[in-house]
């Protein structure tokens, strides 16, 4: 039987919550998301809070569609919108679904909050949702990113060659990669693990 179509929700953990996207967000990712790094490697740089805006509208169209369910990520202890993640490519007939388009302000990139909303996500998608297969990708020239996954226990597949077209043109071999459900328990203590030393 496929799963019920996915419904906003708000993750609490530690150094972050997840809560729902929302156009009121648009301005508060400007302030934080206009950093040219963050974009080199994405499909379209983000450099305006117009552009940023689009980006939110894109996100909840896309929501609408039941394609994605986008979030906000929080800094508990200030409170501050500090970036965004979303489950996307959603194929809840087939129990998969696709973690991605997550981006944090420099500032707190290595203070655990990438690895915190990872682990939300992660469990709310096996443990809740009743996923059995969460898949990642990345560019194959995001040296960064592609660590990153395997940190939190992604298991490489593949390299698709050519597989997206920036709006610049440019032809983006990506890299794919997935958590099993039957991996998801040695995933989790690592993540746990991982959480619970000093930053």
């Amino acid at each position: 039987m496929p799963l019920p179509l996915l419904q906003p929700v708000t993750l609490e953990g530690d150094v972050v919550r997840l809560e729902p996207l929302v156009i009121e967000h648009a301005d508060a990712l400007a302030d934080v998301g206009l950093y040219p790094e963050l974009w080199r490697l994405q499909p379209e740089p983000i450099a305006t809070a117009d552009d940023m805006r689009r980006y939110v509208e894109r996100a909840l169209a896309a929501q609408r569609d039941g394609a994605c369910l986008p979030f906000v990520i929080v800094q508990q202890s200030s409170g501050q919108i500090i970036g965004t993640t979303r489950y996307m490519d959603i194929a809840l007939a087939h129990k998969r679904l696709e973690i991605g388009a997550t981006w944090l302000t420099p500032n707190v990139q290595r203070s655990g909050a990438n690895t915190e909303a990872k682990f939300l996500l992660l469990q709310h998608a096996f443990e809740t949702i009743g996923i059995i297969r969460v898949v990642f990708k990345t560019e194959l020239s995001n040296a960064q990113s592609r660590q990153a996954i395997l940190r939190i226990g992604g298991v490489e597949e593949g390299v698709f060659r050519k597989h997206l077209i920036a709006q610049s043109g440019r032809t983006r071999d990506m890299v794919y990669y997935a958590i099993l459900d039957e991996d998801w328990p040695s995933v989790k203590a690592r993540l746990k693990a991982r959480m619970h030393r000093p930053q």
